[in-house]
């Protein structure tokens, strides 16, 4: 029997006092004028007809009661104020849910597989979410894959448990977080754990091309009222923006917006893309997806952590072979600030992550 996989995808619901509903195809065409700004070259990027997309900017500026697209001929199309709120607030909810919709879509999955009676290895995983993670569903096709997005601590707390075959976290490299690590190290146990190298990426500061202000460094945060969006508390990522305050000398209380918080680096990439920040800290892929500007600041390397006991057994062998292969290498250069040099190398827990 044929395998099935669902995507499940966060989406907005306008209506108004008459039941008439927003068609989702706006916000494709709408995305598509902000990249292109043409009308022409936005209609077939996002598969509609020309005709149609005029109808379907006349049929909702009419439903909002104003344009939320300017035409000008001879220079191209541009979203007004309106469309480029309604652009980036559904931007921002699909950035903010994606995990949680992916953590749900993988509860189904599993659910689908064993009405069908596939009798493929079932591989549990726990993990930081992150943009090479998110390749592993549509990547593992020989797997039956449970992948549950956690943070990095509550991810080694269930391998720990047995509730997970892996789990998912991240290291910055030459860079000591000494809370952080002393944590990890009391969930590490180095004769029973096995760490799988993945990937490495580089980390920085992000921030809109035509922002105004002077951002190109840490300290920059701290002057000329910049505004900061900020991860949330339990984050690898925030654990590292505050050691980079830390040995940088600077303060939190001068950084406007450190207490504003998202989930997730697209989120945070998505909040500064709609100018409701004016920097966020995150991974460079998060910038490119968004159209910033990417200020690199550090590199770390994301891995996973098994008990030396799952190593051979199947769906651990095949995830292995999985992330090892071109194909997987290929997906993982596509990803902007991403590389694959250790894909699949196996390690003790020691030569990691020593003392």
């Amino acid at each position: 029997m044929t395998s099935k996989r669902i995507h499940i995808d966060p989406a907005w619901l306008f209506r108004d006092e008459a039941g008439n509903t927003l068609d989702p195809q706006l916000f494709r065409l709408l995305a598509e004028i902000y990249h292109h700004k043409k009308l022409t070259a936005a209609s077939k990027s996002a598969g509609i007809s020309y005709r149609h997309s005029w109808n379907l900017l006349n049929k909702w500026a009419d439903f909002f009661g104003t344009p939320l697209v300017s035409l000008e001929k001879g220079r191209g199309a541009y979203l007004t104020a309106l469309g480029e709120k309604l652009l980036w607030a559904e931007q921002r909810v699909s950035a903010r849910f994606q995990p949680q919709m992916e953590s749900l879509a993988s509860e189904l999955n599993i659910e689908i597989q064993k009405a069908l009676v596939n009798l493929t290895p079932l591989l549990r995983i726990q993990a930081s979410h992150g943009y090479a993670v998110a390749l592993l569903p549509d990547a593992c096709t020989e797997l039956q894959l449970d992948l549950q997005y956690s943070s990095p601590l509550e991810a080694l707390s269930a391998l720990n448990r047995d509730a997970c075959d892996l789990a998912g976290f991240h290291v910055p490299s030459g860079i000591v977080i000494k809370k952080l690590l002393k944590q990890y190290q009391q969930l590490l146990k180095p004769r029973a754990h096995k760490i799988i190298r993945f990937i490495t990426r580089r980390q920085g500061l992000m921030v809109r091309q035509d922002c105004p202000l002077e951002i190109n460094c840490l300290e920059d945060l701290t002057t000329n009222g910049v505004r900061f969006i900020n991860r949330q508390e339990d984050s690898g990522t925030r654990a590292l923006f505050d050691q980079l305050l830390l040995e940088n000398t600077l303060s939190s209380k001068h950084i406007i917006g450190y207490n504003n918080r998202e989930f997730t680096h697209s989120a945070v990439a998505a909040y500064v893309a709609s100018n409701m920040a004016d920097a966020g800290f995150g991974v460079e892929q998060a910038a490119h997806k968004f159209g910033l500007r990417f200020i690199p600041i550090c590199t770390e390397d994301y891995v996973f952590v098994c008990h030396q006991k799952s190593l051979n057994k199947a769906a651990m062998v095949e995830f292995i072979r999985t992330i090892e292969s071109n194909a997987f290498h290929e997906k993982i250069h596509t990803l902007a600030g991403y590389e694959g040099k250790h894909l699949g190398v196996i390690e003790d827990i020691s030569h990691f992550m020593p003392g």
